[in-house]
């Protein structure tokens, strides 16, 4: 629980955070909020409402991802520490369902082991507590401006494209929505087209964070990318593009 002083404070935050945010939203969202903290709930469901922006709380792990499934959001943020479902049960059963909505993961932890888990299971972004309340709105904007396609152009890399409105890829004409990260990977690899990737460069462009030996992430997240678009047909006699350079990385391989 936040102390009287942890909550003042934040109060305060969200108090001086309204003007510079209020402009940032001009489109209704709606937002999940998974979080059993009473108090921090209050703080943002306040501040989310106070610019317009419709927010269902929740507030065990259960009845989040019931929600989750069950109706369309914007956008969820999701806690860690939570009654029933822990976060990262949660995280795992919305990307097993197939469901691509941008998730912010919401923890007190601060070690990179934990932001690496989030990242694993398929979460868009984390931010560790406490936390300043504009923060969060600027990170909501961010994801929920990449989900609704602010980038107006289409990728093309001979027969894979992306779309940067929807995050469909396309490859030999299958489509499959990939998640932020995915996105954000698949645009890194086909921008260079014949690059090397080291995982840590990966790993830092990607996830913001820095390499650590012990994670498969970026692994974990090619496999993904590539049985997403290659399953539809697993038999096709064109590789799919993205190569594995053994002991360094990845490259998306140049097409004629």
């Amino acid at each position: 629980m936040l102390s009287t002083g942890l909550k003042n404070q934040y109060t305060l935050i969200y108090v001086k955070a309204r003007p510079p945010v209020l402009g940032l939203f001009k489109q209704m969202m709606k937002i999940l909020l998974i979080e059993d903290d009473a108090q921090i709930a209050d703080l943002v469901v306040s501040a989310f409402e106070a610019l317009g922006i419709e927010t269902q709380h929740e507030k065990d792990g259960f009845r989040g991802l019931r929600s989750a499934l069950q109706l369309n959001f914007d956008a969820i943020l999701l806690d860690v520490a939570l009654p029933l479902m822990d976060g990262f049960q949660v995280l795992e059963e919305i990307r097993r369902n197939s469901l691509n909505t941008p998730v912010i993961m919401l923890t007190a932890s601060v070690d990179l082991p934990d932001r690496l888990k989030s990242f694993e299971k398929g979460a868009d972004d984390y931010l560790s507590k406490p936390f300043y309340i504009e923060e969060r709105l600027v990170r909501v904007k961010a994801l929920i401006n990449n989900k609704r396609g602010k980038l107006e152009m289409m990728l093309v890399q001979g027969d894979l494209s992306l779309d940067r409105f929807t995050r469909v890829a396309t490859w030999q004409g299958e489509k499959a929505t990939l998640t932020q990260r995915e996105y954000v990977l698949l645009e890194c690899l086909m921008m260079a087209p014949g690059q090397i990737f080291s995982r840590e460069q990966i790993l830092k462009q990607v996830w913001n964070v820095a390499f650590d030996p012990g994670t498969n992430v970026v692994d974990v997240s090619v496999q993904r990318l590539r049985k997403k678009l290659t399953n539809p047909k697993p038999d096709s006699a064109v590789a799919f593009p993205i190569e594995t350079i053994r002991g360094v990385g990845y490259r998306f391989k140049a097409q004629a």
